[in-house]
């Protein structure tokens, strides 16, 4: 079934994790889905050294973004470059994502965490902006220096920091 109707659709590059990776995705979050698979065949194998039959690329969506998932070796990697923000209504989203996301990966500052396979995302509460935004300088000062010394995001010390309580 395809997938891709979005004129933009983020490719993901693996060295041969591909559809593993896509199908963890897809169990992470609930509207999640995987599309169409594309394999390699005989044809340009001087080229891509895969095995025809094997996975070249995998379709899938989370909560309404398409994405493909290209095998396509181990030339290049993740880094904290590009990343996906999930936004979160609550604590417990927070801690959904975090906790889903960060199976097998690394921890970082901020809300930031590093899946199995190197990915980049950013686990953030709908309000962050607001909180940050706020024209109140002491209100949205509190909000980074609570955030700053956060790995995890906790909504409510944030908004604690944020209502100065």
């Amino acid at each position: 079934m395809p997938i891709a109707k979005s004129k933009l659709t983020p490719c993901l590059w693996f060295d041969h994790e591909a559809e593993a990776a896509a199908k963890f995705y897809v169990s992470v979050f609930a509207s999640g889905r995987i599309g169409r698979v594309a394999r390699y065949g005989k044809a340009g194998q001087e080229v891509h050294g895969r095995p025809a039959g094997s996975v070249m690329t995998v379709e899938f969506e989370l909560d309404g973004q398409d994405f493909v998932a290209l095998n396509g070796g181990p030339v290049f990697k993740f880094t904290e470059a590009v990343s996906f923000q999930v936004h979160c209504d609550n604590q417990d989203e927070i801690d959904h994502y975090w906790n889903r996301l960060g199976e097998g990966g690394e921890e970082g500052p901020c809300g930031w965490l590093k899946d199995r396979y190197g990915l980049s995302w950013q686990i953030v509460p709908t309000a962050l902006g607001q909180m940050l935004q706020d024209k109140d300088a002491g209100k949205s000062g509190r909000v980074m220096s609570a955030l700053m010394g956060m790995k995890k995001l906790d909504l409510g010390e944030l908004r604690r920091a944020y209502e100065h309580r």
